[in-house]
């Protein structure tokens, strides 16, 4: 007895350790803690709940039809274009190169304090130096000689007099301080008629889509998440059952007492008159 008892920890104890010296054990229980996906079912489940999808959907774009008309300020942007090589008729080789290098100094002059400070001086306005910085932008196209001063201002007639006013506070600050001959004016800023933010129709159809996005990551967590079984294909994952047969389910009927059989009601009748004492014509 005491031998067989020997013999069976010794199997048990080997197959344990086999089991943990198995590296096949562990990626089985890996891929088993993997979350399979039924991309079909998924579908089926979108198409189940469309219409909350598109309620969602809709009222994204309600509400971002409601900032961009009436709680975000249109926003105005105008451009005033510098040409970087002198104003000389007559234009060498070595301006063109020079021009192309100087594009990053030129680009330099709107940031000196001083510039902002003249433009505030011609503008007759009372803009602090981080108000003009935040609305101006310097660019200089690839393979250009040409710089792109763009202001951006609620008022559309303030950022166009603002980018022509730093154009030309620029062209001059870079002749006398520069000691370079003075840039031309390319272009004078266009009266903006629309704005660039925000785009009504863009924000709109971007509300549309992120609502129904919402609507449909809800949907997927909550077919994630959903471990009930339902199908017979749930249960052969969860059980390893194979499904013999499917039994329809049927909702019952709700029966009362005064919705008995009638012959229930007799019977009772019936058993209640057996217990009086039978009585002949002659009493």
């Amino acid at each position: 007895m005491a031998s067989q008892t020997t013999a069976t920890n010794v199997r048990s104890a080997s197959s344990g350790s086999g089991a943990s010296g198995n590296p096949n054990a562990n990626s089985t229980q890996a891929r088993a803690d993997v979350i399979e996906i039924d991309l079909v079912a998924l579908f089926y489940r979108f198409l189940e709940k469309i219409h909350w999808i598109l309620l969602t959907a809709l009222l994204g774009a309600v509400i971002a039809g409601v900032l961009a008309y009436f709680v975000i300020t249109p926003i105005y942007e105008a451009t005033s274009k510098i040409y970087i090589v002198g104003s000389d008729t007559a234009i060498s080789l070595s301006d063109l190169q020079i021009g192309s290098n100087l594009a990053a100094d030129y680009q330099e002059v709107f940031k000196n304090w001083h510039v902002h400070e003249l433009v505030d001086k011609r503008l007759g306005q009372d803009y602090s130096y981080t108000k003009l910085a935040g609305m101006l932008t310097v660019s200089n196209p690839a393979n250009t000689h040409v710089l792109y001063v763009t202001v951006k201002s609620p008022d559309p007639e303030e950022a166009k007099l603002i980018a022509d006013t730093y154009a030309q506070v620029a062209r001059e600050f870079i002749a006398a301080k520069m000691d370079m001959r003075e840039p031309n004016i390319f272009e004078e800023a266009k009266l903006p008629d629309r704005p660039v933010t925000p785009r009504k129709t863009r924000d709109i159809v971007i509300g549309f889509l992120l609502g129904a996005l919402l609507a449909m990551t809800i949907v997927t967590m909550n077919f994630l998440t959903d471990d009930r079984i339902c199908t017979r294909e749930d249960i052969a994952k969860v059980g390893g059952l194979t499904t013999l047969g499917m039994i329809p389910l049927q909702k019952g009927k709700d029966v009362s007492d005064r919705n008995a059989p009638v012959y229930g009601r007799r019977r009772k009748k019936q058993s209640a008159g057996d217990d009086q004492p039978s009585r002949t014509k002659g009493e």
